[in-house]
């Protein structure tokens, strides 16, 4: 087994991991908040199904000062207010949804990372697309 398929191989167990957090997040927190009617409008767009998880927990991972510039600017309406998220979240929901978020966001960041120096032939016996010779 090479040097890349370990670091990958390793690297995809986290995003297991943020999958399953995905999920519980959304059925612990996100649905929480959907049936709240003063959070129902205040999670930002959803540019497919799910993506209000993913809004509410960079609101709740982000820290607050860049979350507030980012809900004043031109483009407020793709992002959850965080103001109103802190208010209606516990600590449970809050850390639950840093901790989802910063997994996802990093391990997506590694497997990518990882493609590119593959790609590029950093590890070893690795060969560039179509030198199989």
């Amino acid at each position: 087994m090479s040097t890349f398929s370990k670091l990958l191989a390793f690297d995809f167990l986290f995003i297991l991991l943020s999958c399953i957090l995905y999920v519980l997040f959304g059925q612990i927190t996100v649905r929480k908040l959907r049936n709240n009617p003063k959070t129902k409008n205040a999670l930002g767009m959803e540019y497919a199904s799910g993506w209000d998880i993913i809004n509410v927990a960079s609101a709740l991972a982000m820290p607050r000062r860049l979350s507030r510039k980012l809900e004043k600017g031109p483009l407020s309406y793709l992002y959850a207010n965080s103001d109103l998220l802190f208010e209606n979240t516990n600590k449970f929901d809050q850390i639950l949804g840093a901790v989802f978020y910063w997994l996802f966001m990093s391990s997506s960041f590694v497997c990518v990372l990882l493609m590119l120096l593959n790609y590029l032939g950093v590890f070893d016996g690795c060969k560039r697309p179509g030198n199989y010779v």
